[in-house]
């Protein structure tokens, strides 16, 4: 597992609709790797393994995150937002922050006081940008409408293998399927592999629409993050139980099929990698969804990340639970 390709990938700005810098590391590390690189109009990269095999299995994950992207500015200068995607608001106010422009990143601060956090509602409309311009003239020799705009954060390592970084949904992800089709490769595999790092799965899930639709997979492995239950507000009723390190996580579902994962724990038990499991009352709330719909239908299965803390800047995930992601499908490529 290469930590330094997570690492660049996990450094990016991937707000979604701006996913290119994202998409550029994976192409950049894969070509090492991949048989082939495809690429869509609308910035998808699907990396290839025995393109000529009959056997098509998708491997998807999405490279974009919530965030916002600059909407106006106003003439003192500052920078007015709209969100792309679930983003918590009261997440925003007096944090750091980077705008992703055409000739990198430009800094700056979600303006913020007392009072701010006082309001029963907030909405990314309320932000108020503060890159240090004077002018809206100023601001815009340095950003354009239509940047992307994240929390400036950094990964950190934490005890017991866990890290934190901002967007590990589902960068995560991206980087699992990548290592595990070239896991795949140095195992022998010779099934059809399609790694598709897709867009807009926050906002529009187009990217795994039209990946699928192009690849025609015999089946989809979909792997993103998952809620843990092993911290305050989650419901495990509902959910089940999921705790961070435990192993990666499989879903019991109605657009899920049975046998998928049935295949999945029988690998699981082959190379020794722990699995837990979730359930869904309808849809897995994933590229998934999308992928099950398209051309004449295509049977998926979820193999997803423990996660705490989605969709804040300090997103928490461990280490074991990606290597077994890894391994795991790996192991499934390999029997297919």
């Amino acid at each position: 597992m290469n930590e330094r390709f997570l690492e660049c990938i996990l450094n990016e700005v991937s707000v979604s609709g701006c996913e290119e810098p994202v998409q550029e590391t994976v192409k950049e590390y894969m070509k090492e790797y991949a048989d082939e690189i495809r690429e869509d109009e609308m910035g998808d990269v699907v990396c290839v393994l025995n393109p000529d095999s009959s056997r098509r299995i998708m491997l998807s994950a999405h490279a974009d995150e919530i965030g916002t992207v600059v909407s106006n500015v106003t003439g003192n200068g500052r920078l007015q937002l709209v969100s792309r995607g679930g983003i918590i608001p009261f997440t925003y106010p007096g944090q750091q922050i980077k705008v992703q422009t055409k000739t990198g990143c430009v800094y700056g601060v979600i303006e913020a006081a007392r009072e701010t956090f006082d309001q029963k509602e907030l909405k990314a409309k309320d932000f108020l940008a503060d890159i240090g311009a004077g002018t809206r003239e100023e601001a815009l020799t340095q950003v354009s409408l239509g940047d992307a705009v994240v929390l400036d954060t950094h990964i950190r390592r934490m005890m017991n293998g866990r890290f934190t970084a901002r967007a590990l949904d589902d960068r995560l992800g991206v980087f699992i399927i990548m290592e595990a089709l070239r896991r795949a490769k140095e195992k022998g595999c010779t099934t059809g592999v399609y790694a598709a790092s897709t867009v807009g799965e926050e906002t529009t899930k187009n990217g795994a629409y039209w990946s699928s639709q192009r690849i025609r997979p015999d089946l989809a492995i979909v792997v993103d993050v998952t809620y843990c239950s092993d911290y305050s507000g989650r419901e495990k009723a509902e959910e089940g139980t999921v705790e961070l390190g435990k192993g990666p996580v499989l879903c019991s579902a109605p657009i899920i099929m049975k046998k998928l994962n049935e295949k999945m724990e029988a690998c699981a038990a082959n190379i020794q990698i722990p699995v837990q499991r979730e359930t869904s009352d309808g849809f897995t709330h994933t590229d998934g969804d999308t992928i099950h719909f398209s051309g004449q239908g295509v049977p998926v299965v979820s193999v997803s990340i423990p996660l705490r803390y989605m969709h804040t800047p300090a997103e928490v995930a461990d280490i074991k639970d990606v290597e077994g992601c890894i391994e795991l499908i790996a192991e499934f490529l390999c029997q297919e």
